[in-house]
């Protein structure tokens, strides 16, 4: 049986999240303050987090921050409110998806699907080959790391993964929808400035770092791709 961790402190919301994991396979198990979701998360090893932003004694951020130091499971926060910097802040912490309430449970339920589907990708990706080197960079993605020469670069479980993604195809251009349904599963639900707020943010960690072979180049009008110099 799997489990899905729905945290959330107001009872209707995991009420109705819970009748619809149970009609997805799902068994849930809830919590109502960020303490117990730990405890909770801890004890079963869900293969999902649902995660309101604003709950007593613990937020979802630092729940979040908790659960990303120890696992790479995936991870929606679910908030009421849908400012800009908060749903940055929530993929900066390595939130796989953010949801704004008022919102339809078969959406979220869709986005579950989602990022297990991505979830899935990547373990494929650690089963085939867990370390991309190209000149000075190095990726290992069984302990989600990068190097660039001797130097660690801190990132985030996404910006990893962002990573991992370009690097295993030097030169080929991505567009943002195909980052968005790569990285974060969102298919329909994606939003463009999602990527390129990401992707500031990971170039600016990367360029602390001489790197003169290789950059994460801008495709204006269609996307990214990992450029590597001849």
């Amino acid at each position: 049986m799997q489990y899905i961790l729905i945290a959330d402190d107001n009872h209707d919301i995991t009420d109705v999240l819970s009748t619809y994991t149970k009609k997805e396979g799902y068994e849930p198990v809830v919590a109502y303050d960020g303490e117990e979701a730990l405890r909770l998360f801890e004890h079963y090893n869900p293969a999902a987090v649902l995660l309101d932003v604003m709950m007593p004694k613990e937020d979802g951020y630092e729940v979040c921050r908790k659960i990303r130091a120890k696992s790479n499971v995936p991870v929606i926060l679910i908030t009421a409110r849908g400012e800009d910097f908060e749903r940055i802040m929530g993929l900066d912490i390595g939130a796989d998806d953010y949801i704004v309430k008022p919102f339809s449970p078969s959406e979220v339920m869709a986005r579950i699907r989602a990022v297990l589907r991505r979830m899935t990708r990547t373990e494929k990706d650690i089963k085939s080959g867990n370390t991309i080197t190209i000149s000075n960079l190095i990726i290992n993605l069984d302990e989600y790391t990068l190097h660039i020469g001797e130097k660690k670069v801190s990132l985030t479980k996404k910006e990893i993964e962002t990573m991992w993604t370009l690097v295993k195809n030097p030169n080929k251009v991505f567009t943002r929808d195909n980052l968005l349904d790569s990285l974060w599963g969102f298919d329909y639900f994606g939003d463009s400035r999602t990527v390129d707020s990401h992707i500031k943010r990971l170039r600016a960690k990367l360029d602390k770092v001489e790197h003169p072979n290789w950059e994460i180049k801008t495709i204006w009008g269609v996307g990214y791709k990992f450029e590597v110099e001849e």
